[in-house]
Order: C-alpha cells, then sequence, then structure tokens
C-alpha cells in the first residue's frame, strides 16, 4: 500500500481511507501496509501504528491485513516491536528480512535470530518481505522452507526476480500455512504456473485490478492472460521512474481523493513525462474493458 500525505506532510488519513476502498474495490485478496511503498523508513513508529490500524478499522474484516513490524534493533527490540504492531488487529506481522541479520552474515545466524524473535512474539501470525533496504538480503530456498515449517509464516513477499528461486520456494512452501506472492511482473507467470499464490509488487499501486484479473485467470484464459501479462511485465519497467510518486499522481488523476507528495522521494514532471503516463492511462484502460473490470469506467 501506498501512504497519502497533506499537503503540510502529514499522514492523510481520509486519504488513507479512500484508498483501501480503492485497493477492495479491485478485488485484491489482502494489503500489506506499511511496507517500502508506504515509506515506512521515512514514518514515525507512531505513524506506522496509526496507519496500520487505521487501515485494519476501514478493512473491517473485508480482506486481512498485513503490516510490517521490524525495524532495526536486537531481536528483544524487534520482538516487542512486532507484539507492538500486532495490537493494531493485523492479520499479521511482517518481518522484514534484512533486520534480522547483518549484511555478510550467513544463514545460520538468521536463523539463530529468528528462532529468538519467534519465542518472543508468543502467537502472533507473521509474514516475510525480501525489502532491498536496509540493504538486500534474498532468502535460500532452504531458509524458506525452515521458515515455513516453523508453523508461524502466513506470508512470503519475494523479491528475487529468479525463476529457479521462485520455483524451488514455492515447492518448499507447500503443505504449510506459507502463501508465497512475488514481488515482480516478469516471473509472476512462472509463479503461477507452479502453485503461487499471487502477486504483491509496485505496480498493483497503478492497477491492482488487472493482476486481480490475471492471478484469476492465468489458467482459464490463457492466450488474453499471457497478453497481459506481457503488458504488466514492460509496463513495470516504465512505472518505476520516480516512484511512488508517479504511483500517488496516478491515481489522483483517475479521481482518487489523494496528493503526489512523498516523503522518500520528490519529483517533478515534465510534458513528456505526463505524456507517458496519459499513454499508460490509455493502455490500462483499454485492458480493463477488455477484461471487464469494476474500474472501467473510472474510480467511483
Amino acid at each position: 500500500m501506498l501512504t497519502p500525505f497533506t499537503e503540510s506532510g502529514s499522514v492523510d488519513l481520509d486519504g488513507l481511507d479512500s484508498l483501501t476502498e480503492w485497493y477492495i474495490n479491485c478485488g485484491v485478496s489482502g494489503l500489506f501496509s506499511v511496507c517500502l511503498s508506504s515509506e515506512m523508513y521515512d514514518l514515525t513508529d507512531e505513524e506506522r501504528i496509526a496507519i496500520a490500524k487505521r487501515v485494519v478499522d476501514r478493512t473491517a474484516g473485508r480482506v486481512p491485513v498485513f503490516a510490517s513490524g521490524t525495524f532495526g534493533g536486537d531481536t528483544e527490540a524487534q520482538g516487542a516491536s512486532i507484539v507492538r504492531m500486532s495490537e493494531t488487529g493485523v492479520d499479521g506481522v511482517v518481518v522484514i528480512v534484512s533486520q534480522m541479520a547483518h549484511d555478510g552474515e550467513d544463514e545460520s545466524v538468521w536463523r539463530l535470530n529468528v528462532e529468538q524473535m519467534l519465542t518472543r512474539t508468543g502467537d502472533v501470525r507473521l509474514g516475510l518481505y525480501e525489502c532491498p533496504r536496509p540493504y538486500h538480503r534474498l532468502l535460500t530456498t532452504e531458509t524458506l522452507g525452515w521458515s515455513a515449517e516453523t508453523g508461524r509464516f502466513d506470508f512470503t513477499k519475494d523479491t528475487s526476480c529468479r525463476e529457479d528461486d521462485i520455483v524451488g520456494k514455492i515447492q518448499e512452501s507447500r503443505g504449510t500455512s506459507l502463501q508465497f506472492y512475488d514481488a515482480c511482473a516478469a516471473t509472476l507467470w512462472t509463479t503461477l504456473e507452479n502453485g503461487g499464490d499471487g502477486f504483491c509488487g509496485i505496480s498493483g499501486n497503478f492497477y491492482a485490478d488487472l493482476y486481480v484479473w490475471l492471478c484469476e485467470h492465468f489458467d482459464k484464459e490463457p492466450e488474453t492472460a499471457r497478453r497481459l501479462h506481457r503488458f504488466l511485465s514492460v509496463a513495470e519497467r516504465a512505472i518505476g521512474v520516480d516512484y511512488p510518486v508517479s504511483a500517488k499522481l496516478f491515481l489522483s488523476r483517475s479521481g482518487l481523493p489523494i496528493r503526489s507528495d512523498c516523503r522518500a522521494k520528490s519529483a517533478t514532471f515534465d510534458e513528456r513525462d505526463l505524456r507517458i503516463l496519459r499513454d499508460l492511462e490509455g493502455m490500462v484502460a483499454e485492458w480493463r474493458e477488455r477484461v471487464g473490470s469494476s474500474l472501467a469506467r473510472g474510480w467511483q
């Protein structure tokens, strides 16, 4: 999820309500609040908690809500942070993979730290996120399987963009509660074909409804789904420029009452940038008409 801000720079809770409704109207099966797209490292602890609670309250059980809960410190501090986030009512607290061991420390250190964290967090349901900050740590297939076997993890957001790794990780998580979500549009077809559970990436903040359709129809209408996947894969390269400003601007132009202001990044869109954005809007509208999206006639 994105985090909308007011003109003065504070969190726009009314805008967050509208954004939450937009995701649900797109048909998403869950929400990941307080993530990198949410500008989580540019939020205070109090703001992270307030955002997660607001999303939980607005969602009112319609879809599960997850939120990140590890932002540095020893395992005691991380465990306390997870428990505090769980008290907002989220369905799961996401463990940022690179926060559980320093860069250069091996998998045995990571597992030991996670084991200690698990003992400090009771029965809180958890997720995993291979967030590229503070550094990009990817879980090995074996370590993901180990995590799944603990029985505590319900969600993983994979950012490897490597087909062999993806297939192996999906196989390792079978028969457990761990659901596998791909952050990369280019490898999403491989994820779905091999039994993965869906998509959780930045381009979902532009047209989540198209990803919902693809995940639900890739094996029912394979020809159309293949063409849609090719479009999503190519478009993802374009929308990454000046993200997340670009995502907020895209949504505000569609009628969502949020501003494009960000804390993590500032950007000015010139006429060329806006032309590309308009072309993307047109292509998205065509695909929405083609697959019968509920957003084919815009945000209401």
